[in-house]
């Protein structure tokens, strides 16, 4: 089973479009009925497999009640940086202060002791940035290089932009670069092979290549 769709209330159709399409997600439909009394709109981020729907009469749910809607980047400097420059209002990068999470502006977003700047370590799964669509719908962006184990079905290994993959390449460059001084400072003729495991070990959330 896959997740598929994640539905979002808003209450101006329109003015919901106009927001998820400078976010840079893919429109896929924008159906309505001959009657006017539906009317359906999906967005894809970019590199998602779950897409996200709104419309007219598709959820009974009250507008801005998602919360908690999680949004998996390779670098979140870099992701919050594109999303000011497309207008979105965006939070500083963060991370959590002692373990809590629980957050006054948004109850069930990371907040309530929220540390200026990313992770200090830089560890998967612990920066941040929070934005809200106009209905006031929360979105948490989470920046996530390696997965924990059992994480991922199989070895396929995706980015969802070149930025993306960039950065993964700088990742394994480093750490290759620190294998070659353990292996004596001899170049590694093998190196295309040592990035591609590190690339598909690092998303899978299993060890790393030495």
């Amino acid at each position: 089973m896959k997740l598929e769709i994640v539905v979002v209330p808003v209450s101006d159709v329109d003015r919901a479009k106009r927001f998820y399409a400078d976010l840079g997600w893919r429109l896929d439909a924008d159906f309505a009925s001959d009657d006017g009394n539906f009317r359906v709109i999906q967005f894809t981020p970019p590199g998602s497999g779950c897409s996200v729907i709104f419309g007219k009469n598709v959820t009974a749910a009250a507008p801005g009640s998602a919360r908690g809607l999680y949004l998996i980047v390779a670098d979140i400097e870099a992701a919050r940086k594109e999303l000011v420059g497309r207008g979105v209002e965006v939070s500083e990068v963060f991370h959590d202060g002692a373990g809590v999470y629980l957050g006054q502006d948004e109850p069930y977003l990371f907040g309530r002791v929220r540390l200026s700047g990313p992770h200090p370590e830089r560890t998967s799964y612990r920066s941040f940035a929070s934005f809200s669509d106009p209905d006031g719908n929360g979105w948490l962006l989470q920046e996530l290089t390696q997965r924990l184990a059992g994480r991922l079905d199989t070895n396929t290994t995706t980015f969802a932009s070149a930025a993306d993959l960039a950065a993964a390449l700088r990742r394994a460059g480093a750490a290759h670069g620190a294998h070659e001084k353990r292996t004596g400072g001899k170049h590694d003729e093998n190196w295309p092979d040592w990035y591609a495991e590190y690339l598909v070990a690092e998303q899978a959330g299993k060890d790393l290549p030495l």
